[in-house]
């Protein structure tokens, strides 16, 4: 059975190294399996990604940011995702459109309304089988970044993170079937084991 994965949470917590721990464990399991990322996983979207964390010379406005995430998406959707889904691989995604909900929506202030119209139009109707969210205060994620390499996201104030975090919490709650919600001060370890649980789960025939 394939499955489409994703991995959410603020900055600094640990997702990346996590997904691809999942990546790694379904690989020995002989499990078909892609990593991808958003922003990002196709040309076009490492283009968008550049801009959205790099560009210093254009002020990007909270709904550009929005529509550019979008765009990056939808090429994902249609260029990586559900090719590997209908060749019945299990797709793990860093990041997918309940990040746009909870730095665009809950961290910027724009209408959630909005935009998960937006999101569903972008992702086609896709809609992730299981979300790992890996919540960490928001404090404590930045600091584990180096303050000199941050993005444009992540030297954002505190409060903004703290937003996000709060974001994040509230669509776990109103999608508690979705979500695992999963403490990423644990180590690294316990917190592979614990994900490589219900993914088994999900994945039993």
């Amino acid at each position: 059975m394939s499955a489409f994965i994703t991995f959410e949470g603020g900055d600094g917590c640990g997702k990346s190294s996590q997904s691809r721990a999942l990546l790694q464990h379904l690989q020995r399991e002989r499990v078909p399996a892609l990593l991808t990322r958003e922003p990002g996983g196709t040309a076009l979207g490492e283009s968008i990604s550049r801009w959205l964390k790099w560009h210093k010379e254009t002020e990007l406005s909270a709904a550009g940011e929005l529509l550019l995430f979008s765009a990056s998406r939808n090429q994902l959707v249609n260029e990586v995702i559900a090719p590997a889904l209908k060749r019945g691989e299990t797709v793990i995604c860093d990041r997918f459109y309940d990040s746009t909900l909870a730095y665009q929506g809950y961290g910027r202030g724009l209408d959630l309304d909005i935009i998960k119209q937006l999101n569903d139009l972008a992702a086609e109707g896709l809609k992730p089988t299981f979300t790992i969210l890996l919540d960490i205060p928001a404090d404590q994620g930045l600091a584990r970044k180096n303050a000199a390499s941050r993005d444009r996201f992540e030297k954002e104030e505190l409060a903004f993170h703290e937003q996000v975090r709060q974001g994040y919490l509230q669509l776990a709650r109103n999608e508690p079937q979705r979500f695992l919600v999963v403490d990423a001060l644990l180590p690294k370890k316990d917190i592979a084991a614990i994900i490589w649980t219900r993914v088994t789960k999900l994945l039993s025939p």
